[in-house]
């Protein structure tokens, strides 16, 4: 959620800024601004709606001239999308201006006692708590302003802050939200993402809570909340420009989908050496992870559907409890944990505020906590004991398509370790597995380029106004996956659901015309998923099935048929999801939504 970019240097800052946030407009906003120092005042332009209104006013940043300024896209959580509760936010003489990205918790309180000491606030939003926070401490020394509100906000905040009489300084502080600064040819930079700087550095410094940056044309400088300077690393990114960009494809989400034989090829292949899995990152020996007696993954979103999926393969195959737990929920219901617990919390961004909150909970009551994860240097994967990363590159569109595919793998190599280690799967099985799991990519790959029929049948349910989603084990995990992919883009509500229990109440939804989408990859399965089909076609519904080839039968219970090849038991969900994306990819694009950019969503959420 929101995008925070700031620029310090010999350039024209606001031309900067606006290209900055556009590579951040994924991450999902509702209005945009940007301010900027130019030698006698900070000018400031705002606006509800896309940043190419922003554009617009500002005649691609060419009225507001520069080379201080400080950007912002907005997705609201304190008052509604507008003009004023747009950010920047400044002080009440215009000489202190802030953007923010986060939720200060305590902000009624604050607000109260600046009220009280005669602050007139002018929009509902938590943020401008915290720019005349600054202006009631602020003495003439930045730095001290910055750290007396440090200790007084409690929530989560990146800042970029610009004080008018120290027109040569920005400042960036971090508490909970992503903030990354870099140097760049004849400046200093700073953004909530990598995609923002990528055009003009690639060595960049990760902000770890507690930590305040000030930042010169030449320099940058780093201190602790108590004002004691600290050192800090740089990191090189790696990432190719053009990951970023959308390549000739029509949206970020279709060009990602056509990504995942890539992703899921870079995520296994330095894992797997001489027909063994290694998994160095793991950190953990074979006799540790035989004294493991208890997996939980937490997780938000599509990352939990991963983990649904890897339950059914930890516990079949490896032989081991696993809970999944929703991360919003887990740490209010007094988790049971020990050394011998592993915690793997999954998350593209590493930065999922949820997330991160259970990683803390899990590593204060004693687990050992691996985060799977697709950024490198990221919150999560700076605080968890060990990490695996995904490879999987950046991803721009809010629904995470070639993420996903990473995770599932990431988590077949975890569970295939641990049952070979654990002497559940021998070594011929296990070879085998590795068979399957390398013949993904291309099976992927295929059905992506099927999908023409795909694209035809989700013409004739642009008016749908409900879809359910049925299936039973490992085919209800990723029920529930495909179910999200359509809700989130195409606004259609739609439900996934364990096909036993439909008579439990949800058969009473169906009605003539309703469309059902039935996966069924699991041969000890099939016979009862298909009287499931039966139960609601008998009730007017129209059933489009996912299926293994071969599985012929599945034809006299469903009215369209899309068949995957076939793959080894647990692998099934890394195929059946490709037509389950397509079918949501081309209903929202007929429908006129915004594929990308969904209404309401963002790509990170920092916020709890």
């Amino acid at each position: 959620m929101c995008g925070i970019v700031g620029y310090i240097g010999n350039q024209q800052a606001a031309p900067i800024l606006l290209d900055g946030l556009s590579r951040l407009e994924y991450r999902g906003y509702d209005s945009a601004g940007i301010a900027v120092y130019n030698g006698e005042q900070i000018d400031m332009v705002k606006s509800k709606g896309r940043l190419k209104v922003l554009s617009e006013m500002t005649h691609d940043g060419e009225t507001l001239p520069g080379t201080l300024g400080i950007g912002h896209t907005r997705w609201a959580t304190h008052g509604s999308p507008s003009d004023v509760n747009a950010h920047p936010h400044f002080n009440k003489d215009k000489s202190i201006v802030v953007v923010h990205n986060g939720i200060i918790e305590n902000y009624l309180k604050l607000k109260k006692k600046l009220v009280a000491h005669g602050y007139e606030f002018v929009s509902d939003t938590d943020t401008e708590v915290i720019v005349h926070l600054l202006d009631y401490y602020y003495n003439g020394n930045p730095l001290q302003a910055v750290t007396k509100i440090m200790h007084r906000m409690e929530g989560s905040y990146a800042l970029g802050i610009i004080f008018q009489d120290h027109p040569d300084e920005l400042y960036a502080v971090r508490k909970d939200s992503p903030l990354i600064v870099g140097r760049t040819n004849g400046g200093s930079i700073l953004a909530s993402d990598v995609p923002a700087v990528l055009k003009y550095t690639r060595d960049v410094v990760f902000i770890d809570n507690g930590e305040i940056v000030r930042m010169t044309e030449n320099s940058m400088e780093f201190f602790n909340v108590d004002e004691e300077p600290i050192e800090k690393e740089m990191s090189r990114i790696e990432w190719d420009v053009n990951a970023a960009e959308k390549g000739g494809y029509e949206h970020f989400m279709l060009k990602e989908m056509y990504e995942q034989p890539k992703s899921i090829t870079d995520t296994f292949s330095p894992r797997v050496k001489e027909g063994k899995i290694v998994i160095d990152e793991l950190g953990m020996t074979d006799e540790e992870i035989q004294k493991i007696q208890k997996i939980m993954v937490v997780a938000c979103g599509s990352a939990s559907h991963v983990g649904y999926t890897s339950k059914y393969v930890f516990e079949e195959m490896a032989r081991i409890p696993v809970e999944v737990d929703i991360a919003s929920e887990f740490r209010y219901r007094e988790p049971i944990l020990d050394e011998n617990t592993l915690v793997i919390v999954i998350s593209q961004s590493g930065e999922t505020a949820d997330t991160l909150a259970a990683l803390r909970e899990s590593k204060k009551r004693g687990a050992r906590v691996l985060g799977v994860v697709n950024v490198v240097g990221s919150s999560i994967a700076r605080e968890a004991d060990n990490v695996m990363y995904t490879w999987a590159g950046p991803e721009i569109a809010v629904a995470t398509t070639k993420a996903y595919s990473a995770q599932l793998v990431a988590m077949y190599l975890l569970a295939m370790k641990f049952a070979h280690v654990r002497g559940q799967i021998n070594d011929a099985e296990l070879a085998d597995m590795l068979e399957d799991l390398k013949a993904l990519p291309a099976q992927v790959e295929m059905l992506l380029n099927n999908k023409g029929n795909i694209q035809k049948f989700a013409t004739r349910y642009l008016a749908a106004k409900d879809v359910f989603f049925i299936g039973r084990g490992l085919d209800h995990a990723i029920s529930m996956e495909g179910s999200l992919k359509l809700k989130e883009i195409s606004y259609i509500h739609s439900e996934a659901y364990a096909a036993g229990e439909l008579k439990h109440g949800t058969i009473s939804l169906i009605e003539e015309g309703t469309l059902v989408a039935a996966v069924l990859t699991q041969k000890n399965l099939y016979k009862k998923m298909i009287s499931n089909m039966e139960e609601v076609r008998t009730r007017g519904a129209f059933v489009m099935a996912v299926t293994t080839e071969g599985n012929t039968d599945v034809e006299r219970a469903a009215d369209y048929a899309i068949y995957i090849p076939e793959t080894n038991k647990y692998f099934t969900n890394s195929l059946a999801i490709i037509p389950l994306q397509l079918f949501a990819y081309y209903i929202a694009v007929g429908r006129g939504c915004d594929v990308d950019k969904p209404r309401n969503l963002a790509k990170s959420v920092t916020v709890e």
